[in-house]
């Protein structure tokens, strides 16, 4: 079963944001401009988040890791069970962090909606 182009884009979309944000998270958090993407207001505070944030960081990459090795195993159930489970931790993920702290919706909207949509576009597995 593959992923139909339109699903496909969005879930790559979803996987190089969620590698980004390994990027902000796990290597460019030092950096005042990045922490306060975040809502961190002090280096103190940013410096007690940092172990929280460099392991968040790696969470990020790996549901990136199992969207884009999804895909490169297009055609395979395998691919398309990697790629919709980890579409699916994208969205709970979004969820819990828009649950968790209500102002931080703008940031659960932009980490939930593109795996949303490619999971909505994409077909359902159906008993053959």
């Amino acid at each position: 079963m593959t992923f139909p182009l339109f699903s496909a884009l969005f879930a790559m979309i979803a996987g190089l944001l969620h590698v980004y944000i390994f990027v902000l998270e796990s290597v460019r958090w030092r950096h005042p401009s990045t922490w306060r993407k975040f809502g961190i207001t002090s280096q103190e505070h940013a410096d007690i988040l940092r172990p929280m944030a460099f392991n968040q960081g790696f969470y990020n990459l790996f549901l990136a890791a199992g969207v884009i090795v999804g895909l490169s195993l297009s055609g395979t159930l395998v691919g398309y069970g990697m790629v919709v489970m980890a579409l699916a931790v994208m969205v709970l993920a979004a969820v819990v962090l828009v649950f968790t702290n209500r102002a931080l919706w703008a940031g659960a909207l932009l980490q939930g909606l593109p795996p949303l949509v490619a999971l909505v576009t994409a077909p359902l597995l159906t008993q053959a």
